[in-house]
């Protein structure tokens, strides 16, 4: 396979928005475009037939098929891994692709897995119903408390899944002793990253093995294509989830490739509006009389605030609250009042979306005590807007 980021390449160091800009592109050798070409192949073809019987060479210069790899998708990759701190990514064609090929290549019948229990849904029910069928258990671990996770670790656990912030209520777990509880007992650690991304967070810099993303999300950030990555440094791993994502054939495909290399252009610029709104909203909510409570890391008041201070350096839009009125009736009114966010599940894009409902159904089931939740995702438009539309929401 091409290397990622050939030898001569003249931007291989920089700033994190310079790396999003030129890293792993080397366009002199596309024919110097500005933005690399899509590489819209099922195939690839050999000089000779010797070139052929070695395409399995790690050092050969040809691709062989693009289930296994693409030259667009390798750009895409370069630049993730460098921009996550790791010697390596795997690109895949969703989200929940890039999740489960990073859980199967660690697990085995019978093995165990530790979770945190406020984790995307889907991941969710991929470990509680999808993997039960062979022989995979799983412990949901509600609250950050570090000691809680280490204790539910057991002989026959391989793999301490991670998010954080959380995805219903945004906790932040304090990464570095649960890191190291399971380096001890040679337990593989994941983190999903999506929501923060590499600009506002580096989890493989606290010692996690595998780092993923729904690349759908702020990495694409234009709601318009699925991807996913798993990022990581150990070279063995990187083999193994390399025949993972081929045998299993949910690689992406060379143009949602290039629509996510699109997005990393902006994601420095995008991330930081989507923390002054996100930041603007959460405030206004957190001292307004209807306002019970407010799920954001980034407010002062917020539990983990201070362990959120030292593993990241910033805050994404995506966010919750719970009005006072804990109803359907008063949560429904709410979101039905908003002018310019936009009823829909997903988050990360342009758009400002909201959705709302009980924190048991919408996040995660054994929540200790279910509540009426609002989520907001603050997009790119003006935080005046938002904030004036958020406001004018909360009034009778």
């Amino acid at each position: 396979m091409t290397p990622p980021v050939p030898a001569d390449d003249p931007h291989q160091e920089g700033g994190f928005e310079t790396l999003c800009t030129h890293y792993g592109e080397h366009r002199l050798a596309h024919g110097g475009g500005a933005t690399p070409p899509i590489y819209q192949t099922s195939t690839f073809v050999y000089p000779d037939a010797e070139a052929f019987e070695g395409r399995d060479d790690p050092k050969t210069p040809y691709y062989v098929y693009t289930r296994r790899s693409n030259p667009t998708t390798t750009i895409l990759e370069a630049k993730l891994a460098r921009l996550e701190g790791g010697s390596w990514a795997r690109s895949f064609a969703s989200g929940m692709g890039a999740i489960t090929a990073a859980l199967n290549l660690c697990l085995k019948s019978g093995a165990h897995v530790v979770v945190v229990s406020d984790c995307y849904h889907p991941t969710r029910r991929y470990l509680s119903e999808y993997l039960s069928r062979f022989d995979v258990r799983v412990t949901f671990v509600p609250g950050t408390d570090p000691a809680d996770f280490i204790a539910a670790l057991r002989d026959e656990t391989r793999v301490l899944y991670l998010e954080s912030p959380t995805s219903g209520r945004f906790d932040v777990l304090e990464l570095a002793p649960l890191v190291a509880a399971a380096r001890a007992r040679g337990i593989a650690t994941i983190l999903d990253n999506s929501w923060s991304t590499p600009y506002f967070q580096r989890p493989l810099e606290s010692g996690l093995d595998l780092v993923v993303h729904s690349a759908t999300k702020f990495i694409s950030g234009h709601s318009d294509t699925l991807g996913g990555i798993v990022v990581g440094r150990d070279e063995t791993l990187r083999a193994r989830l390399c025949d993972e994502a081929e045998m299993l054939g949910a690689s992406i495909d060379p143009f949602a490739a290039w629509l996510l290399i699109r997005g990393l252009r902006t994601l420095p610029l995008r991330m930081e509006q989507h923390q002054r709104s996100g930041l603007a909203i959460a405030r206004l909510l957190a001292q307004h009389p209807r306002v019970q409570r407010v799920y954001h890391p980034g407010l002062e008041t917020y539990a983990q605030h201070a362990v959120a201070q030292r593993q990241m350096r910033g805050y994404s839009g995506l966010f919750s609250f719970a009005l006072h009125e804990q109803t359907r009736e008063a949560t429904n009114r709410f979101i039905n009042r908003l002018r310019v966010f936009s009823i829909g599940c997903s988050w990360g894009g342009h758009e400002s979306l909201v959705v709302g409902g009980r924190s048991a159904d919408l996040f995660a089931e054994n929540v200790n005590e279910p509540e009426w939740i609002i989520r907001l995702h603050a997009g790119l438009e003006a935080t005046q807007d938002l904030v004036a539309d958020v406001r004018q929401a909360l009034e009778d």
